[in-house]
């Protein structure tokens, strides 16, 4: 009895589609037409199989076909919301029409709310099919973008691209060149939750012992602000601002300075509360500790007169020598420094005139002495 009317049904389904959602309120032409009607179409076709059997509600072809109207959404850059929407205001247009017409054969109130329990469900299926191709779609899609921020992420780090290679690759990322950038790395095992806490703002990928962030460089102390609190208690390392040019002496410098800063008893242990390391505010340390062979020979030949002392003396005389450098022998800072008398001060400064001599006059030995203290003390 309802088969023979499908054809009005479908027409007016459409009709009040159109007046509901707003996105489908426009000629049906092109694709765009063609999925509206097939989709009106296949779902009343298929309902009217389905009364006096276990069948479910949707073949295997119909599913494939709410499913692509999932897809299309997210194709069209559009929330599931509309799809929706269509859904439930093409279940009322059934469900009145073909209440009427069922009234109008003679059909009893049992039959009745069967028929609008099922047009319900059938519905909630539709919308079920649809729902797993739009986010079937949004992981394709967003798979795919993060293979194309990795690619611009090892495209940058290699630094061979040209300006058109790096502006088309970027564009198919979906993410702008800054003027300027810096390189973060930090330890694989700190970097779990790292690309959340940075957000689209940044191009993360993990290595084989590290993972490498490249975020457009902070320009006001609140972008710093924010920057250090997403890296906080990770053993982060940022290196210095470069053009995206220039993005792997950035990584570079940010590696080594992890290598340096961290290296020794307790630092290879996270620290929850620790901000991450800037390498602009350490690049006397790296300068200094950048040939640690060197470092260790100059140490060798300029710290020899502490060589016959105990542990323990030597360290105290270390620790004056490095704040008479530092002060330009002034007592008073040297001793707040060292948390001794001035006196003090004054009984180990002897101390080290007899050990050093006419050395601790020579503007080079001070030099050399200051640059192994200072190394002893960054690394």
């Amino acid at each position: 009895m309802l088969r023979p009317r499908l054809t009005d049904v479908v027409e007016e389904v459409i009709a009040a589609v159109a007046v509901a959602v707003p996105a489908y309120a426009r000629p049906l032409e092109g694709r765009f037409g063609d999925g509206v009607r097939q989709g009106v179409e296949v779902a009343l076709g298929r309902f009217l199989e389905l009364p006096g059997t276990t069948e479910p509600a949707l073949t295997p072809d119909s599913r494939r076909v709410y499913a692509a109207l999932g897809r299309g959404e997210v194709r069209q850059g559009r929330t599931l919301d509309g799809l929706l929407s269509a859904y439930r205001a093409g279940a009322r247009v059934t469900l009145r029409r073909m209440s009427r017409d069922a009234l109008e054969a003679g059909l009893d109130t049992e039959a009745l709310v069967a028929l609008g329990e099922s047009i319900l469900a059938y519905i909630e299926e539709l919308s079920a099919a649809s729902a797993e191709g739009f986010a079937f779609e949004q992981s394709e899609r967003a798979g795919e973008m993060d293979r194309r921020r990795a690619e611009l992420l090892e495209l940058l780090l290699h630094g061979t691209a040209d300006d058109v290679a790096a502006q088309e690759a970027s564009a198919a990322a979906g993410w702008v060149l800054p003027s300027a950038l810096v390189a973060v790395t930090m330890p694989l095992d700190e970097a779990s939750g790292v690309r959340f806490q940075l957000g689209s703002r940044a191009l993360t990928m993990a290595r084989a012992t590290d993972a490498v962030a490249l975020v457009p460089a902070p320009r006001t102390a609140r972008e710093r602000t924010e920057l250090e609190r997403a890296l906080r208690g990770r053993r982060a390392v940022i290196g210095p601002a470069r053009d995206w040019r220039r993005a792997p002496d950035s990584l570079r410098l940010a590696t080594t300075a992890a290598t340096s800063l961290f290296r020794g008893p307790g630092r290879d242990e996270a620290d929850e509360s620790a901000r991450p390391v800037w390498v602009e505010e350490h690049l006397a340390d790296l300068v200094v500790g950048a040939e640690s062979q060197a470092l260790g020979d100059l140490a060798e030949l300029r710290l020899a007169p502490l060589t016959g002392l105990r542990p323990a003396s030597r360290q105290k005389l270390a620790d004056t020598l490095y704040a008479w450098l530092r002060h330009w022998g002034q007592r008073a800072p040297m001793a707040a420094e060292l948390n001794v008398h001035p006196q003090t001060v004054g009984y180990r400064l002897t101390q080290l005139r007899e050990l050093f001599g006419d050395a601790l006059d020579d503007p080079q030995v001070r030099f050399e002495l200051e640059l192994v203290l200072r190394a002893g003390r960054a690394f």
